[in-house]
This record gives C-alpha cells, sequence and structure tokens, in this order.
C-alpha cells in the first residue's frame, strides 16, 4: 500500500526498521536509487487509516497472474531521519497512511534500533513494467535486487508530485521530524 500511497502523491514518507532477511535484521540505506517494488508483506486494512483500507483489495485485484510483479515507478531516497523518541510519532501521524498503533508497534519493535524516516522523491513510469516473481524476491525485507531492470532513470516516467508540491511536503517533514533529514550515504 505504501508504493501505491507513494505513486499517488499521498505520501513522500516510508518508515523502516529492517526486517526478518535483512543483514542483522538492522535496517540501512543500500542504494539512493530504487525501483518500488510492490509487495503483500504487512498488507492488512486494520494497519492503514480508514480512508486507505479500500486499497487492501484493490491492490490485489489488480495484481498480475502467476505472482509476477507489476512495477509502477521508481524513487531517489533524498533523506534520512533517525526517530529514537516517541514524539516522533506525533509528526508522522498525518504523513503517511499507515494507522497510528501499527506506527507505534514499528518504533516500539527491536527498541533499541532506532525507526529511519526516508523521504523520497517518486517518478511514475509512462508505462509500468511486469517482471516474473522469483522466491528470493519474496519474505519480510527492505530490499529486493529485480536485477532484470534497467536503471531507473533511464526508463520514460514522470515526477508523481510537482517541484513545488514536493518541496513543501519534504519542508513540511523535516520541520515535524527532530533534527530533520540527513542526505543518505
Amino acid at each position: 500500500m505504501v508504493v501505491q500511497a507513494l505513486l499517488e502523491g499521498e505520501q513522500i514518507l516510508d518508515i523502516r526498521k529492517g526486517g526478518l532477511r535483512e543483514d542483522g535484521r538492522h535496517f540501512t540505506v543500500q542504494s539512493r536509487r530504487v525501483w518500488l517494488y510492490p509487495t503483500v508483506e504487512h498488507q492488512h486494512a486494520g494497519l492503514l487509516k480508514p480512508a486507505y483500507q479500500r486499497w487492501v483489495a484493490s491492490t490485489a485485484a489488480a495484481a498480475p497472474a502467476d505472482r509476477a510483479i507489476r512495477v509502477e515507478g521508481w524513487a531517489d531516497i533524498v533523506g534520512v531521519a533517525t526517530a529514537t523518541e516517541p514524539e516522533v510519532l506525533d509528526a508522522l501521524d498525518g504523513k503517511v497512511i499507515w494507522a497510528r498503533e501499527y506506527v507505534e508497534t514499528r518504533f516500539r519493535w527491536k527498541a533499541r534500533d532506532p525507526l529511519q524516516v526516508l523521504a523520497l522523491r517518486v517518478h511514475r513510469l509512462d508505462d509500468p513494467i511486469t517482471v516474473p516473481f522469483r522466491d528470493d524476491y519474496g519474505g519480510c525485507t527492505s530490499w529486493v535486487d529485480l536485477d532484470e531492470l534497467p536503471d531507473p532513470i533511464s526508463v520514460p516516467s514522470r515526477p508523481a508530485l510537482s517541484d513545488a508540491a514536493f518541496e513543501a511536503r519534504y519542508q513540511g517533514a523535516a520541520d515535524a521530524i527532530p533534527g530533520g533529514f540527513a542526505r543518505p550515504e
């Protein structure tokens, strides 16, 4: 659902803690430019704010046959914030489609690890790309290498939000999150 929210300009942020399949179960930014890979992990209507719960059924209905993956966009990770204090949950609440309770569970899970907040400059592909599903794409992880895809910048696309709209949302998020964003390494 986050991929849909990003592509539709409903949000520019993603939150990460690290998946069960990640090295050491810790999240790190592995690339500054990424394909937006839609998954079904953690996709339950109850995890979303009521206005977005309908997306669960519509996304499942629109999924390609044979578990193929329909890639509709890519993003540049333009900012990373580390959240260690619960006050950041208030700042995130109006900026993501996730229900507040779900964001709180992500914040509390592995309490010694900070919540990572990513700011993404998203681009929609002019023509989506469908790739076959492989078993190594599944599971709880933040990063999947889709080897058969080209460099995202080489595929015709357009920004999900105008420059002005993106900049306003980015600045609003940066102002709301203690310490703001740093450029990813």
